[in-house]
């Protein structure tokens, strides 16, 4: 495993800060499990940090202290990367797959995630309508097919941090239907990273109401 894991790069202590170690222990959790567990492919370890964890960790400053849920969670990205990066901030992680939970669940309590609750349902099955501050999500699906899933489960005036590639801007475009049905505003797409990145990171923002 650690052959071909990447080596930490050393602007991880600045985006990670006194959560560092807790963000080292995750990646070497993941890179030692992933592959096994089905959670991240075999070429992603020589890249794992760069394009993965660091990829997450650069959006925590987006969120806000209260309630964020973050739908689809697989391997904990963005969900557990950004809750040990964000102590101050409670999030629900929300992932159908009961291996994938079982993966969520163990590393909460292995790295003592007080700030942490794993919910095993789909978005759309939550019950928690109308209960997040702010809702994240990564590579989950198109932002057309995404808003349904999760715009319903903000809060009005609830935010939307949504991690996207580079076609974040055609997303929006195609989305527009959506947009205007679930009353989104103030759509933008953030470019984070630029300068302490290898790989900048995307993402789709807007408020709900």
């Amino acid at each position: 495993m650690t052959d071909t894991l990447e080596s930490e790069p050393l602007v991880a202590a600045d985006v990670f800060g006194e959560q560092l170690a807790t963000a080292r222990a995750f990646t070497t959790n993941l890179a030692t499990h992933g592959e096994e567990l089905g959670l991240i492919g075999p070429l992603e370890l020589p890249r794992l940090w760069t394009r993965h964890i660091l990829n997450c960790a650069i959006v925590a400053p987006l969120l806000r202290p209260g309630l964020v849920g973050d739908v689809g969670s697989g391997a904990g990205l963005p969900g557990l990367v950004l809750a040990i990066a964000r102590p101050d901030v409670n999030f629900v992680l929300i992932e159908p797959m009961e291996r994938r939970v079982a993966w969520l669940n163990d590393q909460v309590a292995e790295l003592g995630l007080a700030n942490v609750e794993v919910l095993r349902a789909r978005a759309e099955e939550t019950k928690r309508e109308g209960t997040f501050d702010q809702v994240t999500a990564r590579a989950v699906s198109a932002l057309r097919t995404l808003i349904p899933l999760t715009a319903p489960l903000l809060r009005s005036g609830g935010e939307l941090v949504l991690m996207k590639g580079a076609g974040a801007p055609g997303e929006i475009t195609a989305a527009e239907k959506a947009i205007r049905k679930y009353k989104l505003r103030d759509v933008e797409v953030l470019v984070l990273g630029e300068g302490i990145l290898s790989e900048e990171t995307r993402v789709i923002r807007a408020t709900v109401g």
